[in-house]
């Protein structure tokens, strides 16, 4: 079994600088409606793994940066992940009523609310990127641009809109895994490019091999989040199991099979530390956060 001690220790401190600068930048007064700004607090400071921060943090240090570089994009990415939560949430959606064990925004609120929250949240993580952190402007629009693309018509939405229309649908393995490449792994992969680019590297090798390490986690990880709802603890997951198979919707298990949907995520999770052969201990968070995203829990 993968001992993560020292992982968890470099997570939990990136955690803590995300929460910090979210903290800041969602003060009670950053919405002229109390209830709006508590709402929006409410979800984007309500935990959770921070993933794709971690990601944003992992990426800059491999390529060369500090922390610190990393603080704006980390929050911004984590405020679309948030927004994306909220909206997954609704009636209209997946009709969930609990995540990360609390009432969904919707349930704590109304859904109205918690459409506004969401898109909120959403607009603010734009926000900060065009006005916080120190960036020069070229930065900035690049960070902009791919943060927009991974959660847009080509990204996260596309992903959930085939997502709906496929529920009830038999699906081929390619058309699934095009689902989740859309839904989960293009905002994985816009985490570790958004670190690249707060490190203000200028390696070409350096920005494809976090491409193709992202492209194959982000399938990696929706998958593990497919085994999981078949096989995790409610309690540890923070809301109820089974919320697939209740929507009818295709996933790895139900396609191939529980044990080769293992298999498959190991497949992705190796693949993705090759693709990080050449970089010796620069690369060795990035290596070890894909052993987690396929072990984790929850």
């Amino acid at each position: 079994m993968n001992d993560f001690t020292a992982l968890r220790e470099y997570m939990a401190a990136c955690r803590g600088r995300t929460d910090e600068h979210l903290e800041r930048w969602l003060s009670p007064t950053v919405a002229a409606s109390p209830r709006l700004a508590d709402a929006m607090r409410y979800v984007a400071l309500g935990g959770g793994k921070r993933i794709r921060a971690i990601l944003v943090y992992a990426a800059c240090e491999f390529c060369g940066g500090k922390p610190e570089q990393a603080d704006l994009p980390a929050a911004a990415i984590e405020l679309v992940h948030a927004y994306s939560l909220v909206h997954d949430d609704l009636p209209a959606m997946d009709d969930d009523e609990l995540r990360r064990g609390r009432a969904t925004c919707h349930i704590a609120y109304d859904e109205a609310t918690a459409i506004l929250a969401g898109d909120t949240l959403h607009t603010l993580a734009f926000e900060l990127l065009a006005r916080e952190g120190g960036l020069d402007d070229g930065t900035r629009v690049a960070m902009i641009r791919l943060l927009a693309q991974a959660a847009g018509a080509n990204g996260m939405a596309a992903g959930q809109m085939q997502d709906i229309e496929s529920s009830g649908a038999e699906l081929t393995l390619e058309a699934l895994e095009e689902i989740h490449w859309l839904k989960t792994g293009r905002l994985i992969t816009a985490a570790l490019l958004l670190g690249y680019l707060a490190a203000r590297a200028e390696d070409p090798l350096r920005e494809q091999a976090l491409e193709d390490y992202g492209n194959r986690m982000g399938l990696a990880f929706q998958i593990r989040d497919d085994i999981l709802d078949v096989t995790g603890d409610s309690e540890e997951l923070g809301k109820p199991g089974g919320s697939d198979s209740r929507h009818e919707k295709e996933t790895f298990p139900e396609l191939i099979g529980l044990e080769a949907s293992r298999e498959q995520a190991g497949k992705l999770c190796r693949q993705a530390c090759e693709l990080l052969g050449d970089y010796g201990e620069r690369a060795d968070i990035l290596r070890q956060l894909a052993g987690y995203i396929i072990s984790r829990t929850h």
